[in-house]
């Protein structure tokens, strides 16, 4: 029988070799992701011996999170390059649905608003609950305590607009979920820009990363990264750090069901096609922890056939607070309005019935966004508008009698301040579906978010399976897990991109 030394992996032992894939296959943490010819046709890679570019601070993504994070290396005064792999910038974040969480701002909205208290520890608690306290407390209290600041850098250094407006959003116990004026999350992308490129960082568009090279031995650093240009590997040196922010993997069939096979290929998708998760890949293959892989997120309100995250699916999501209503074909409620995005999803899906719908009333459209959001929507067939509840159920191809019945019935549950069917809290800034025009707009589930990925520290650095800090290598954004639990409260991923962004650039300028 073999001993405990020769037998086991040491650390040392794996952080030898080049850090090959072939190395992770023995400790069993991403071999999943791929067969065996391709893991056997792996070879060792050599660190370069000559590097094509230096920089001071490397960003893979140009997020939310790489943005702000290339602004804050730059601003103290670092040569910062964002690598990344589209031949746009922005990712995900540009087709965003452009909310963001935060408890105050220096408009003071919900004050001028009168929507009642809100806190950092409440938001703290929200987040947590809403994860099944699956999320770390310690990360979520940054994110929590350091959102509103975030926000107000943006506004008052990259221009950032908002609208008059805060929504109460799903899982949340209070208004306090913001909306940029473009109503999508370019808002705060350009807003981003325009910070990390006056402190002088550059982007570098179609510049896919295709490994991170890493010192062999013990406790040893990053050094930098390879890319692939149309074809031709290249290398480029970080003489300080690397920070990842490359986002999530809800568009890698393959790696989802591998985690969750749950979330199966019939599933429609929310993301840009970047979204492959292959830099989760290679910071696993030099050793990286990851965490909460299997947490995946559905938007339940997505264009039913496309799975398009476009500007009126937002508005099912914004609109709970102020009275909008969810019902199936049946033309019921199914479900407490309010609820986290899990719980939708899953009640929609148990339904049994594709799609569901939303339904709402004109008085109700300036408190989520715009009449002319909703007159482009009307125009392309993704809004319906009619003068009476009758002929809007018509036009949804539900019976008429029940949605009148159960609209009806709702707004009694307004009136009397309970809602006895599904238990949801009933505010005062809640609007009766009584004056037309109403509206409506169908909706179905599709994959959204990952809330897994590397593990980081209160700094942004990135952790080890053996729980050390990896030198030079720091993470924020979708690419990490540990701070949103099973369920990411809708309005969150901003402020945890922006903040911990904001943390990883300063910690790798350090």
């Amino acid at each position: 029988m073999k001993s405990k030394s020769e037998s086991g992996l040491s650390r040392r032992r794996f952080l030898q070799s080049g850090m090959t894939v072939a190395a992770v296959a023995a400790s069993g943490m991403a071999m999943n992701l791929l067969s065996p010819s391709e893991a056997e046709a792996m070879v060792p890679k050599k660190i370069p011996t000559k590097w094509d570019k230096t920089y001071d601070i490397i960003v893979i993504g140009s997020g939310f999170a790489g943005l702000a994070a290339a602004a804050e290396a730059a601003a103290a005064g670092k040569d910062v390059v964002i690598l990344e792999k589209m031949p746009m910038y922005g990712g995900n974040s540009i087709i965003n649905g452009g909310e963001y969480n935060s408890w105050t701002d220096l408009l003071h909205l919900r004050e001028t608003l009168k929507l009642g208290d809100d806190s950092a520890a409440l938001h703290k608690a929200d987040t947590l609950k809403g994860g099944d306290f699956y999320g770390n407390p310690e990360l979520v209290q940054i994110l929590t305590d350091n959102s509103s600041d975030a926000l107000n850098w943006m506004v008052t250094e990259g221009g950032l607009k908002l609208r008059p407006i805060l929504n109460r959003t799903g899982g949340h116990s209070a208004y306090r979920t913001h909306t940029c004026v473009e109503g999508v999350g370019r808002g705060y992308t350009e807003a981003l820009k325009r910070i990390a490129e006056k402190r002088g960082a550059k982007i570098m568009l179609n510049m896919p990363v295709s490994w991170i090279w890493r010192e062999e031995g013990d406790n040893k650093p990053v050094l930098g990264v390879e890319v692939d240009i149309k074809g031709r590997k290249r290398n480029f040196r970080a003489k300080q750090a690397v920070i990842m922010a490359s986002g999530g993997f809800s568009r890698d069939i393959k790696m989802r069901a591998s985690f969750n096979p749950a979330i199966v290929p019939e599933f429609n998708c929310t993301n840009q096609p970047g979204a492959t998760g292959e830099m989760l890949r290679y910071a696993q293959a030099i050793g990286a922890d990851s965490l909460q892989m299997c947490f995946i997120q559905l938007y339940p309100y997505a264009e039913p056939e496309t799975g398009t995250l476009d500007s009126p699916a937002v508005y099912p999501f914004r609109g709970p607070g102020y009275g909008l209503i969810y019902v199936d074909k049946k033309g019921k409620r199914f479900v407490n309005d309010l609820e986290r995005r899990d719980v939708v999803s899953h009640a929609e899906i148990n339904t049994g019935m594709k799609p569901t719908y939303s339904i709402f009333c004109q008085e109700m459209i300036p408190l989520m966004g715009t009449q002319e959001e909703v007159d482009k929507g009307i125009s392309k067939g993704r809004f319906f508008k009619a003068d009476s509840i009758a002929e809007l159920a018509g036009k949804l191809g539900l019976p008429a009698d029940t949605l009148v019945a159960t609209v009806n019935q709702h707004n009694q549950y307004l009136k009397d301040g309970k809602d006895p069917d599904f238990g949801k809290p009933i505010t005062a800034r809640m609007i009766p579906i009584e004056k037309g025009p109403f509206y409506g707009i169908a909706q179905w589930p599709a994959v959204h978010h990952t809330m897994g990925g590397l593990r980081i520290n209160d700094t942004a650095q990135v952790i080890d399976i053996w729980g050390n800090v990896i030198p030079n290598f720091f993470a924020c954004g979708e690419s990490t897990g540990g701070i949103h639990g099973d369920n990411r409260l809708g309005g969150n991923a901003i402020a945890d991109c922006v903040v911990f962004g904001r943390i990883a650039g300063r910690s790798a300028a350090k």
